[in-house]
């Protein structure tokens, strides 16, 4: 099958190094249209959809492949591969942050940096590891997923968006969690919150810039900070906007740190 169609991958802009835009759960690509405008007229912007979420090929969901971050990951590696991109900009947004982590510890050539946006290794608390969540909201969480995900999608995005002043960001969240194949939802949020990557953040190389929001409920400040930590290469910004979709509810923002970073280390 042809990774392009089957990840709905578009090409814009007109720099030549190329930026790859991945988007997290529950989303689709159109959730970096606030963004990509920013960065157009200096880079190729690469857009796709993870395989089961908004224009992708929902037929080339397999449950074995994408019971780890791994799977995700190997697509992002054939898209950059389709397209012959080396030394890329990988911009991630949560769960996705890991996979390009992954991503960039396979194949080092691939990316020359990765932004990650409210990154999570594992969501889990551990002994001497804070991740937000202990093992029972976790399985509690993903019991109301299994039962009702339309329901569970309806009380959950408004309280990640964490905007609630602004209640039509959290309900462009819900409807686009409402867009997304409820099996392959299911599947894709037990994959996610049941990951443990923090023994693969020591193995990155790539210089990382860690994008974290003052109030996340979905990956808090200590999450950010032990990435940050773990990340030999790596730059911490905390943000001022609150919830854990800043590329939605604060561009503005996220555009001028990722600009920052870029430009300190062109």
């Amino acid at each position: 099958m042809d990774v392009l169609k089957r990840n709905n991958v578009q090409v814009s802009g007109k720099g030549e190094k190329a930026m790859v835009f991945a988007h997290g759960y529950g989303c689709d690509q159109n959730m970096w249209r606030f963004i990509t405008p920013a960065f157009e007229d200096e880079y190729k912007i690469v857009l796709f959809d993870h395989v089961g979420n908004g224009k992708s090929d929902a037929t080339a969901y397999n449950k074995v492949k994408y019971g780890t971050l791994h799977g995700y990951a190997d697509d992002v590696l054939a898209i950059c591969k389709a397209l012959d991109l080396e030394n890329a900009i990988f911009v991630g947004h949560s769960v996705s942050a890991m996979i390009g982590a992954l991503a960039a510890v396979k194949e080092p050539n691939r990316f020359e940096k990765l932004v990650m946006i409210g990154p999570s290794p594992c969501y889990i608390n551990d002994e001497g590891y804070i991740g937000g969540f202990s093992r029972e909201d976790i399985d509690e969480l993903l019991e109301s997923l299994d039962s009702n995900y339309l329901g569970w999608s309806a009380a959950m995005a408004p309280v990640i968006m964490g905007n609630p002043g602004r209640p039509e960001l959290g309900e462009e969240l819900t409807n686009s969690f409402c867009r997304t194949n409820p099996e392959i939802a299911k599947h894709f949020a037990h994959t996610t919150f049941l990951s443990d990557n923090r023994s693969d953040l020591q193995k990155l190389k790539t210089k990382s810039l860690i994008l974290q929001c003052s109030e996340d409920v979905i990956a808090p400040m200590e999450v950010g900070k032990y990435v940050h930590e773990q990340i030999a290469d790596s730059e911490f910004i905390l943000l001022d906007a609150t919830g854990h979709c800043p590329n939605l509810s604060a561009p503005e923002e996220t555009i001028a740190a990722m600009k920052t970073f870029l430009e300190r280390n062109r």
